[in-house]
């Protein structure tokens, strides 16, 4: 399992910032598969912040649970800005919270392709402000846990832009 201790100050940063503008989270995660969440509910005071976490790993949870278009899958790939965009939306949608973040890749090892390699992840953070985010990263073939350790330094990153923007 990937060890997350390293990011633990960042994540301790986001919860005051989201404590003291009365901001929850949701976060939507598919290969990082709730590490994002998790790293958040390790924080004391987190309960103020954090609204709930979607687990969305396969196409159906991505449709079923966040309400990412079918035809949208099928056209783009799960791992796109397209999908990610609309699990951000979903997810704030389906929450009680006014910021919500996404990551959709390919963590390896195996599963990619010329077009989508190893190590491509795509990030989307959305704010009931309007506020929205984008991010592509290719971090390249580095291994399974250190693409996924990179993935949720990254939406820890984007919330903390999505609740000074909020």
């Amino acid at each position: 399992m990937t060890d997350l201790v390293s990011l633990r100050p960042q994540a301790e940063q986001l919860i005051a910032l989201c404590a003291e503008k009365s901001l929850m989270i949701a976060t939507a995660e598919s290969c990082t598969g709730g590490l994002v969440a998790g790293l958040l509910t390790e924080i004391a005071g987190s309960s103020a912040v954090v609204d709930r976490g979607f687990v969305t790993y396969s196409n159906e949870a991505k449709n079923e649970m966040i309400g990412v278009p079918l035809p949208l899958l099928e056209e783009h790939g799960a791992v796109s800005k397209q999908v990610a965009l609309a699990m951000a939306h979903g997810a704030l949608g389906r929450a009680r919270a006014q910021i919500a973040v996404s990551i959709t890749g390919i963590a390896g090892p195996g599963g990619g392709s010329p077009d989508k390699p190893v190590g491509l992840v795509h990030f989307a953070v959305k704010a009931s402000s309007g506020f929205e985010h984008h991010e592509e990263a290719r971090f390249g073939d580095l291994g399974r846990e250190v693409i996924r350790h990179k993935s949720v330094a990254t939406a820890i990153k984007l919330l903390k832009i999505a609740a000074e923007q909020s």
